[in-house]
């Protein structure tokens, strides 16, 4: 085995960035990628002979509303690691988008708005983090504004999360008073400047007559009772604690003003795993895939439509589990038995693109295809390796589609299928009629839907109330299948895999018909691959 696999593998830090919405995500993943030296100003990419735009939400709904709507990849190299950064949505109507995401994340940055502390949405993703084990470090942003006392975030950390929060700087003042950051393993103060260009103070020793340029002695004072307070009643930073999802390093800072981010870059660096074994299936018998084996191995965790709105191009993200991937190798898909020649790799930087001509475990490549690979497709060399499925999600809320113009139906039902292809909605045939449904976990999936087919199809539609309220996927004996699905022919329909789906006016109807018919079940989930 050439060691250059396992040594590639091991400098590799894939991770991922939640959030509530307005927390700082997309803001704070820009300056990281500034203080990675992969820009140079925020939303500035460092290019040959162009400034290209680069913020991570590069759609055009994204760029109008302020919100993240789809994952994104950004790649970049910075003090001999190579880290991986996947932003992820923050609205919860986009949950499942996030929820694969963090498949292929080893670790994660959880972004709190320092007023407002840990919100639903925050939460929600922190559980799906737990579920995972996926280590987690926190960020305390916005700390240039009015904010909560610390020890009452820190507290809610603890509290709301069962994680034991870990500080390893404390906050000098906040909003107008905010001076700075006490570095409390080195007992050294870097101070604030506001700005926004990735310009820092060098720290200094706090315990010096250099502190008085930046603190009175009422904040030192102030800074000193915090910080002696805070090692007392706090856990000492343990990194196999972390790395077994127990204790969280926490950061304070400013993203908005490039404060704070450098020190969280260079903790994601010393502290985040790097890629790990992975447990999958090979000859219907378990196993684990480890970061340093020959054989190029990974799993499809996002597909994604039209990048680049003059092809219609269908980009499927893997993540690489294992080996040494070279341009031009073929990988077989595990669940379907195809070959497939990459021969056009890409790495990620959000909307930009370039070749890539070899990739390692915890890195993510782009495959350009024709709807051949799907999310939760397994590849590998062998194409007898298969890792455990991402599941869709029963939608929460179900709406017949209906296209202005009726000659362009053709073309509806080739984009409806596209997007659904992505993962991000779920696509019904009824068994009766010719109107399609989408399944949605939010009602702002829609009006991107909408947007979407506008601006990439040329497609105006309207989304109309549905008849139906729950949709659950059915399984059992074909002989049981075939009885139910006969008795409710006006309620079925077929998901964009062909699986019958039960389409129930109630959660009362879904009870009523699990107890009628004891040989189906009704799946809230499906894993797909």
């Amino acid at each position: 085995m050439s060691l250059s696999v396992p040594l590639e593998a091991a400098r590799r830090r894939t991770f991922a960035i939640i959030s509530h919405p307005d927390a700082g995500k997309t803001t704070l993943t820009e300056h990281l990628l500034l203080a990675g030296g992969a820009i140079r100003a925020a939303g500035a990419v460092r290019a040959r002979g162009e400034t290209r735009r680069t913020r991570s939400d590069w759609m055009k709904i994204e760029q109008e509303r302020g919100i993240s709507v789809t994952a994104s990849v950004m790649t970049f190299d910075h003090t001999g690691l190579m880290f991986n950064l996947l932003d992820t949505p923050g609205h919860e109507d986009f949950s499942e988008d996030t929820y694969r995401t963090l498949t292929a994340a080893d670790a994660a940055v959880m972004v709190l708005d320092a007023a407002k502390g840990i919100e639903p949405q925050t939460l929600k993703l922190f559980e799906v983090c737990r579920l995972r084990d996926i280590p987690i470090l926190t960020f305390i942003n916005k700390m240039d504004r009015e904010a909560q006392d610390p020890f009452e975030l820190l507290d809610e950390i603890g509290s709301k999360l069962a994680l034991d929060p870990a500080p390893l700087y404390w906050p000098a003042g906040s909003g107008s008073r905010f001076k700075g950051v006490l570095d409390l393993r080195t007992d050294r103060f870097t101070p604030y400047v506001r700005n926004a260009d990735g310009e820092t103070h060098d720290s200094i020793a706090f315990r010096g007559n250099a502190i008085s340029q930046y603190l009175d002695p009422t904040e030192v004072e102030e800074v000193s009772d915090g910080a002696e307070l805070v090692l007392g009643a706090s856990k000492t930073f343990d990194p196999k604690a972390f790395l077994e999802g127990h204790m969280t390093p926490v950061f304070f800072g400013s993203a908005l003003r490039h404060f704070g981010v450098e020190e969280l870059l260079a903790g994601l660096g010393a502290f985040a795993p790097p890629p790990k074994e992975v447990a999958a299936s090979r000859a219907a018998k378990d196993t684990h895939v480890a970061p340093g084996e020959t054989e190029v191995t990974g799993f499809v965790f996002k597909v994604q439509a039209n990048m680049d709105p003059n092809h219609r191009d269908r980009i499927a993200m893997l993540r690489l589990c294992s080996g040494r991937f070279t341009r031009g190798m073929k990988l077989k898909v595990q669940n379907t038995g195809r070959q497939i020649s990459v021969n056009s790799p890409i790495m990620f930087f959000a909307a930009d693109r370039e070749l890539a001509e070899e990739a390692f475990a915890g890195d993510v490549i782009g495959i350009p295809n024709h709807g051949v690979l799907r999310v939760g497709d397994s590849l590998s060399e062998t194409g007898t390796l298969k890792f455990q499925g991402l599941p869709n999600f029963a939608p929460e809320i179900l709406r017949r589609v209906r296209i202005k113009d009726p000659l362009k139906a053709k073309h509806l039902k080739k984009a409806l299928e596209g997007l659904a292809e992505e993962g991000v909605t779920q696509l019904f045939r009824p068994s009766i009629g010719a109107d399609f449904i989408v399944g949605a976990v939010g009602q702002l999936q829609f009006e991107v839907m909408a947007d979407r087919l506008s601006n990439e199809y040329q497609l105006d539609v309207l989304f109309e109330a549905a008849p139906f309220a729950e949709a659950r996927w059915v399984t059992g004996s074909r002989a049981d299948i075939e009885d139910f699905s006969g008795k409710h022919r006006n309620a079925m329909a077929e998901d964009i895999d062909g699986l019958p789906v039960f389409m129930a006016k109630s959660s009362w109807e879904i009870g009523y018909v699990t107890e009628r018919f004891p040989g189906v079940t009704f799946q809230r989930t499906r894993e797909r691959g």
